[in-house]
């Protein structure tokens, strides 16, 4: 196991949230959790899907679940689910802060195609794209803004992604309005 790979306990916790998708035929060869750990490894690190290192898949099988898991909304219902198992046993305090970062975007996103429906593969997933992508001219030159909402426990709870040029006030309502945490309904036995 590498550094920041999933722990024992946290695999515990996460096998059972992920989407069924046991199909007849040959055996996996690789197990979900060393692919799962290789998206969490390339999210960490930032380094191209090429460069994953071998023990936890080939790139482009790593890259394949991430992507259906992303286009199918898997990872938000793994999130939701997360969230609702955390609220359920008090590991979130509902003391919120909320603030904003600007990432410069790389040099070629300003070659990105004016209709994304277009591209090869469309950079979206379940939810509409706004039409500027997130992407807005501002000092720094081509910027993303990302507006996050965060518990005290340093969990996110939300998070809204505009053009950098975009102001931070007007955009706390939405951040706040995206957060959604199901309460998990407590199951009691009827004793007979």
């Amino acid at each position: 196991m590498g550094r920041g790979d999933l722990t024992d306990e946290q695999w515990a916790v996460l096998e059972p949230l992920l989407p069924k998708g046991v199909k007849a035929g040959r055996p996996l060869v690789w197990s979900r959790r060393q692919l799962i750990d290789g998206i969490r490894f390339r999210v960490r690190t930032g380094v191209p899907w090429r460069d994953i290192p071998v023990e936890y898949g080939p790139w482009n099988r790593i890259y394949d679940l991430f992507r259906r898991w992303q286009r199918n909304g898997a990872w938000h219902r793994i999130l939701t689910r997360l969230q609702s198992l955390a609220d359920a046993r008090g590991a979130i305090v509902w003391d919120l802060s909320v603030d904003s970062t600007v990432c410069r975007a790389h040099q070629h996103a300003a070659g990105a195609r004016k209709q994304g429906d277009q591209q090869k593969e469309p950079p979206g997933d379940i939810f509409t794209e706004p039409h500027d992508h997130g992407l807005g001219r501002s000092r720094g030159g081509f910027t993303t803004k990302l507006h996050l909402a965060v518990e005290q426990g340093q969990k996110p709870m939300a998070i809204v992604i505009t053009a950098g040029q975009r102001g931070d006030s007007p955009q706390f309502e939405p951040v706040l309005e995206k957060i959604r945490v199901p309460r998990m309904v407590a199951m009691r036995t009827v004793a007979s």
